[in-house]
């Protein structure tokens, strides 16, 4: 369980963070906006070294079928963007690798 919330906490911390740069850049928001950027990736930095694994690469290999699937509710919730069967058949594939990663037998 703390696994599913780290993720799930560090993939909208990841995700906001990089769209206040994105605004920022893209958007022509205010210089400020890096501000909570910053704090936001610092957030998702730390809730990734919550996952109960014995290998930072494999907790971040795993995260990014999080993070696909985060990204595409985000272009629909925020953006207004509404994901196309691809996306979702992606995302899909995605998950299913992270399950493989974080849940293979290791001997």
């Amino acid at each position: 369980m703390q696994t599913t919330v780290a993720y799930i906490g560090a993939a909208i911390a990841e995700i906001a963070g990089c769209f206040a740069f994105w605004g920022w850049l893209r958007l022509g928001k205010p210089a400020w906006w890096l501000i909570p950027g910053v704090l936001s990736l610092i957030v998702f930095a730390y809730l990734l070294t919550l996952v109960a694994t014995e290998a930072a690469g494999r907790a971040y290999a795993a995260y990014g079928g999080i993070y696909i699937v985060s990204s595409l509710l985000w272009l629909w919730s925020v953006e207004g963007v509404r994901p196309d069967r691809w996306d979702m058949t992606g995302a899909a594939i995605c998950l299913f690798g992270a399950a493989i990663i974080l849940g293979g037998p290791r001997g």
